[in-house]
């Protein structure tokens, strides 16, 4: 009698903890498909993303209301008091075993489309980058292109040398410099370039003023940042399609099994129950 008690009270918390589960999963549901919109692919990857991220708490809660069943002994005795939760159970779990067997290939393929777009946006704008580049480049070379600018370049070389040189010369100063925390490692070895050979102080001036080799220099930025952006979103899609297509494809094939083998069950029971009388 005791037992019978502690399995009944057992079977109940389980079936409530199950619904309970499913319940929520529903509610989850209903609020991520109010910001779904079906022409947006980003709305489309954030909706599947987020239903299967919750697709293992209706499992868990299905799973409880037939163990419940499996507890009580349906299988034996169909005549229980109150509402019949099996048979809901195992349709519901068939449906969600279809649904995420859907978006398998949908979020596979909206995230492939998404990262192509995202590709697309950052070429448009890095050549967008070199564009203006390029214009601001002729600008300034069309300015210069006189015997003033070419003085006014000259000057700042000048000026520039003298100011390394000054560094350079004076010994407490080239070793604060190099014991700077704040200078860049970079900007200490030309320092320390400069040092050993002067020659190498003139080259960089005449590269850091002439217009071209600088616009080259942030051209190779702008191209370096592209790949660094376009390689990243190739790798988030590729990590979102691999984690969200194959949990998707685990659910689906979780929920399916629950569901048909436990209908197919039902199916086999009832048909041995009419066969009983004719014995």
């Amino acid at each position: 009698m005791v037992n019978r008690v502690a399995s009944s009270n057992g079977s109940l918390a389980l079936k409530v903890v199950g619904v309970v589960c499913v319940l929520s999963f529903l509610v989850d549901f209903a609020i991520l498909l109010m910001g779904f919109s079906p022409s947006d692919k980003q709305s489309q990857i954030g909706f599947t993303t987020g239903v299967v991220d919750r697709g293992i708490v209706p499992m868990v809660g299905l799973g409880m209301i037939l163990a419940a069943y499996w507890i009580d002994g349906v299988g034996q005795d169909s005549g229980g008091s109150g509402i019949n939760l099996k048979l809901p159970s195992l349709i519901l779990s068939s449906l969600l075993g279809l649904m995420f067997l859907l978006i398998f290939p949908l979020h596979l393929n909206n995230v492939r489309q998404a990262s192509t777009q995202r590709v697309n946006q950052i070429t448009q704008q890095a050549e967008q980058a070199e564009s203006q580049l390029d214009s601001q480049l002729q600008q300034f070379l069309s300015q210069i292109n006189n015997a003033q600018g070419k003085a006014q370049i000259e000057q700042v070389r000048q000026q520039a040398k003298a100011q390394f040189t000054e560094l350079l010369k004076d010994e407490k100063k080239y070793k604060e410099a190099l014991e700077n925390p704040q200078l860049p490692a970079q900007q200490k070895e030309l320092l320390k370039k400069f040092k050993a050979n002067p020659q190498e102080l003139d080259k960089f001036i005449a590269q850091q003023t002439d217009p071209e080799l600088v616009a080259q220099q942030r051209r190779n930025d702008i191209r370096k940042r592209k790949e660094e952006a376009e390689k990243e979103a190739k790798d988030a899609a590729w990590r979102s399609g691999i984690r969200i297509g194959i949990s998707s494809l685990l659910l689906s094939i979780g929920y399916i099994i629950i569901g048909w083998t436990g209908l197919k069950g039902m199916g086999s029971l009832q048909s041995g129950k009419r066969k009983a009388p004719a014995r």
